[in-house]
């Protein structure tokens, strides 16, 4: 029996991952036919329903940060999950992006100990789901870019961060792709730049519009993946 989510609907073979529970919400209201709450044990917002095209689906809230993240993510697999995409926000590093900009993880950079503890050497890089991660460049086209992505463990980002390749950083995506590779499950990665500063953030309407941008790509493609098998 899984030890943080309490399920109370059921849970499909793909889900979005958001960390905020308000996104569970906003997405599950957007996405899904009559939406059902699949889990609010520890505030961890989940819901269950069926997409347009009818396939299932779970949206489902991790929680700040990657430790939170990655044990959901062992419960939704416990639970059956066998493919997600996770919607998040990212701090963008590159002086020539712009907040808003929606980026699809190529690589994912483990500086933090979350994914170090999960047996990532500090420094590796860690990669999506190749299937899921075309299949979202393929529904969004050029409203997306490619990116590198470093993974820490406390915000702003440190300057080993900043050092790296990386074009933005976050605090769930490689921890949640080094778990996902050990408990089999693909994941792919779509994030929102929504910081650059402390004082240069996305205005709530319209970081919820690329949400939603981003969400309706996720399902389209994890549904895509659940027809095909």
């Amino acid at each position: 029996m899984p030890r943080r989510l309490r399920p109370t609907a059921e849970i499909a073979p793909a889900a979005i991952l958001v960390g905020d529970p308000g996104r569970a919400l906003l997405l599950a209201q957007e996405l899904l036919e009559q939406p059902k709450m699949s889990n609010h044990a520890r505030g961890l917002w989940g819901y269950f329903g069926r997409t347009r095209d009818g396939v299932s689906l779970t949206i489902q809230s991790t929680g700040m940060g990657g430790p939170s993240a990655t044990l959901v993510l062992d419960d939704l697999a416990e639970l059956g999950v066998r493919r997600a995409v996770r919607v998040g926000t990212c701090f963008g590093l590159d002086p020539s992006g712009s907040l808003g900009d929606l980026l699809l993880v190529r690589e994912a950079i483990a500086v933090g100990a979350s994914a170090t503890s999960l047996g990532v050497t500090a420094g590796a890089t860690l990669a999506p789901d190749p299937g899921l991660t075309e299949g979202l460049a393929a529904e969004l086209g050029s409203d997306c870019q490619d990116a590198v992505v470093a993974s820490l463990d406390t915000p702003p980002p440190t300057p080993s961060a900043s050092a790296t390749k990386a074009i933005a950083a976050d605090m769930q995506t490689a921890p949640l792709l080094a778990r996902a590779e050990a408990l089999k499950i693909g994941l792919a990665a779509l994030l929102i730049v929504s910081e650059r500063d402390p004082d240069c953030y996305l205005e709530k309407a319209d970081l919820e519009e690329r949400e939603r941008m981003a969400g309706g790509a996720a399902s389209t493609v994890l549904s895509q993946a659940e027809v095909e098998g």
